[in-house]
């Protein structure tokens, strides 16, 4: 096995693993090439990493997105689903998250991945995210979302495209500060990825085919790629909400203030 590939696998478990659980993918893949001094496989290989952690939820939430898609095709017909409505705080929270990635992506793609911002996230989300979890959390489940709670959960999302926010992190943490349990919480917050991630997806495919300049591509560590993004992905949804059922995220900001010490330590060395 060439290099390409094994980088391949080791950074599509790592997108996998670190998508869904509230520690920071994008300062995940930002700190072991640093550390280990690898040469980036370039912008596509971003793109199947992502695309293989889409894959991963679709797949996991697929009737959770049917039910959506039939309430959305009842609500187009003029028949309102006597169900709690969920479309509406899904679309009102990824708006912000997209309004931002349109404007200032740019500027922080420049100026934000840096080690000593993963440092700095990485130990503030950490600290939100054992409070929250002592303080905040409650009995509410996801489908009594109101399109407010989706807008303030949305708002942190759009934090996130920060490295070492954690996606998931901040949305849970805020969450369980508006009274939804730790499980709900992670349900919705997933769910909430889906339509961020297919559209930073889409822009990242139009942007990599644009600056290939027809080029070939590294087929065998893309698809390497994909499919270990995906299939850690898909483990750490279904283990992890069973994780929280009975655990607290905890653990989770001990390894993110950890993490940050560490970094730390390797920036100063």
């Amino acid at each position: 096995m060439d290099s390409s590939s094994l980088q391949a696998i080791i950074l599509g478990i790592v997108q996998g693993l670190t998508e869904f659980l509230p520690v920071s993918s994008s300062a995940h893949l930002l700190i072991f090439p640093w550390i280990l001094g690898w040469e980036p496989i370039g912008l596509s290989f971003d793109v199947i990493l992502h695309a293989g952690t889409l894959l991963a939820v679709l797949i996991y939430f697929r009737s959770d997105l049917v039910q959506l898609g039939a309430d959305l095709w009842q609500g187009v017909r003029g028949k309102p689903s006597p169900k709690p409505d969920l479309l509406t705080p899904l679309f009102v929270g990824t708006l912000p998250a997209l309004v931002v990635g349109l404007f200032f992506r740019d500027y922080i793609e420049l100026h934000l991945r840096d080690p000593r911002v993963v440092v700095a996230t990485l130990a503030l989300v950490g600290g939100l995210l054992y409070w929250a979890d002592r303080t905040g959390g409650g009995q509410r489940a996801w489908k009594t979302l109101s399109w407010q709670h989706g807008l303030i959960i949305g708002l942190a999302q759009a934090s996130a495209l920060v490295p070492g926010v954690s996606r998931s992190g901040i949305t849970i943490v805020v969450a369980l500060l508006l009274g939804f349990n730790r499980v709900d919480s992670a349900r919705f917050s997933f769910l909430l990825a889906v339509p961020i991630i297919a559209a930073a997806t889409a822009v990242r495919v139009i942007e990599a085919s644009l600056a290939s300049s027809g080029q070939g591509l590294p087929l065998v560590p893309l698809l390497l790629g994909v499919v270990f993004s995906f299939i850690s992905g898909f483990l750490c949804i279904k283990y992890f909400l069973r994780f929280l059922q009975v655990r607290s995220l905890q653990p989770f900001a001990v390894y993110r203030f950890c993490l940050s010490a560490f970094l730390c330590w390797w920036l100063l060395v």
